[in-house]
């Protein structure tokens, strides 16, 4: 018989039919309170391990928001940057005037892209786009989401203002990239010696083509020999006269004589470099370094240089101007010239024609050539940085006959660029030294040569101060700076002939003459006549009051002096001078 099993012990037996339970302690199996207590612990557990985690979370955040703090500067997350296979854009270097102003620089900016193949509804976000960028169209935008490719660009360089109106659409479709932009703070100002960038931020014109590898591999300021202030002058007075003469274009450069350093370069018609949507080449045209034009009279200066270092003519030497020059089927006349027997004082004062050819030839083709290549006057201009540069053209010099070496010494028959006349117009006054002009102020040796003596020189300053004073340039006389030079006019060529009516008219000069600091040259394109100027055309009356305008404004900037005892100070320094041969 069977021991009675009770959950005390109790000796009274289990009636029948009463409920009998069974002890952990012989079979595994609970009892009633027990199984309460097992369900009360596991309860209990289960809160220790929500606490725990929640406990975990509260110091996580702790930890982030108040002792890391929120940075701001942290990698962005992935869909900032996608797995395009594009590079994303490297800091492009500032450029400063010579004084640190910066006149280029880069700003932050993103680009809005999408992956085609995951935008789900097109329509819809092209119309929203098309409500945040009115400029780009509906249909533009979903042929651009309906492309099968993965990835497309749907904005470039688009502003915080606009990428804050994006993300407010909600469409995680849409996604960003870090770019760069280029901005000129300057605008117009430096448009022609600058140049732009693409989309991309690489150089397409001017320095920022030129220089685009040191521009985009270091992040050291790039400085230009260029002043603003005196840009701004220039600038300013090229516009006037643009607009008082009804010209085409105009351009102005000022160069440093000693150094061949450029201070200033300005063409006009310019533009606002921030704008990436100009179609019109015009206003693009460097005028200064491209412009490739014939330039008249100015070249006489060259010429005359090359008769007193030939040592074939002297100052005294005079030449037969009554009459015209006949050559071959040609005859080369003279513009208001008196008809008489001209000294080469006198042939510049006048801008003889007849007397200039008759010195030429005189010296003679071979040193022509010679002295001509030597200035720089054959090739492009050396080691310029800028991008835009004019080759000259001129007659081969297996066909340079006698008529050539006439017509160029009053410059005809030859083509070069505004700065090509100023480079080569600096070493004639500065002692006889060409030095290559440069736009960057940096330390890097220039190999300069000399070209003409320091006698020659000196007696061109005193020819071309005369040529001011009693000439065709005295509206260029201003007072107290010593202004030396030479006036140009010449036909206009338009395809391939000369067209009656329209002239290129140039002013070359150096102040001050008694020690030049700076040369200066303007050119003005077709420039009209007007009831001030009895509706000539010549230099004499546009060119050259605008190049003494802007000397009477930039002598002060550039911290010149005024000696009004001209005349006392230019013998004194001319007798004392001493070779540097």
């Amino acid at each position: 018989m069977l021991k009675s099993l009770s959950r005390k012990k109790d000796i009274n037996p289990y009636a029948p039919g009463q409920e009998i339970y069974f002890s952990s302690g012989v079979f595994g199996w609970e009892t009633d309170d027990e199984a309460v207590n097992v369900c009360r612990s596991r309860i209990m557990v289960i809160i220790g391990l929500f606490l725990l985690i929640y406990t975990v979370i509260v110091i996580r955040i702790f930890n982030v928001c108040l002792v890391d703090g929120i940075q701001l500067n942290r990698e962005p997350f992935s869909y900032y940057r996608p797995k395009t296979g594009l590079e994303f854009p490297v800091h492009r270097a500032n450029i400063t005037d010579r004084n640190g102003v910066v006149v280029a620089t880069n700003l932050p900016t993103v680009n809005l892209f999408a992956n085609p193949k995951k935008v789900s509804n097109a329509k819809l976000i092209a119309r929203k786009l098309n409500e945040i960028f009115p400029d780009t169209s509906y249909e533009d935008f979903l042929i651009k989401l309906t492309r099968k490719s993965s990835f497309v660009y749907l904005r470039r360089n688009i502003s915080p203002q606009q990428q804050a109106q994006v993300n407010s659409l909600g469409f995680p479709e849409l996604e960003f990239q870090k770019s760069e932009i280029r901005v000129y703070p300057q605008k117009e100002l430096l448009a022609h010696i600058l140049g732009t960038t693409d989309i991309d931020n690489k150089g397409i014109s001017g320095l920022e083509k030129s220089l685009n590898d040191r521009l985009s591999t270091s992040t050291k300021d790039l400085q230009l020999t260029i002043d603003l202030g005196v840009q701004y002058t220039i600038r300013d007075e090229l516009l006037k006269a643009k607009e008082k003469f009804k010209a085409e274009r105009a351009t102005a450069v000022l160069m440093d004589i000693n150094t061949s350093e450029i201070v200033a370069l300005a063409s006009v018609p310019d533009y606002d470099l921030n704008r990436r949507d100009f179609k019109d080449k015009d206003v693009k045209f460097n005028f200064a370094t491209l412009g490739v034009y014939e330039p008249g009279s100015v070249f006489k200066v060259f010429n005359t240089a090359l008769g007193l270092e030939s040592g074939k003519i002297k100052i005294s030497d005079r030449f037969d101007a009554t009459k015209p020059l006949k050559m071959g089927r040609h005859l080369i006349t003279d513009f208001r010239v008196p008809p008489k027997w001209l000294d080469v004082r006198e042939t510049l004062i006048h801008s003889s024609n007849i007397a200039s050819a008759q010195m030429a030839l005189k010296v003679g083709k071979d040193l022509q050539i010679k002295f001509l290549k030597n200035l720089g006057l054959f090739n492009k201009i050396e080691n310029l940085e800028i991008y835009e540069k004019g080759r000259p053209q001129h007659r081969s010099e297996k066909y340079w006959r006698d008529d050539t070496v006439a017509t160029t010494a009053y410059g005809y028959g030859i083509s070069v660029t505004p700065i090509h006349i100023l480079t080569a117009f600096s070493a004639v006054l500065n002692g006889g030294i060409y030095t290559p002009p440069t736009l960057i102020n940096e330390t890097a040796p220039r190999t300069s040569r000399r070209v003409i003596s320091t006698q020659t020189s000196m007696d061109m300053r005193r020819l071309l101060r005369d040529v001011v004073i009693y000439g065709s340039a005295k509206k260029a006389n201003i007072d107290g700076y010593e202004v030396a030079g030479k006036t140009g006019t010449a036909n206009k060529i338009e395809q391939g002939k000369y067209v009656r009516g329209k002239n290129m008219a140039s002013f070359v000069a150096a102040f001050p003459v008694s020690d030049p600091k700076y040369a200066l040259i303007v050119v003005i394109d077709a420039p009209k006549g007007t009831k001030e100027t009895f509706n000539f055309t010549t230099s004499g009356w546009n060119a050259v009051p605008t190049g003494g305008e802007i000397i009477a404004k930039i002598a002060p900037q550039l911290n010149i002096q005024p000696n009004f005892d001209l005349e006392t100070q230019k013998m004194k320094v001319l007798s004392n001078y001493v070779s540097n041969d």
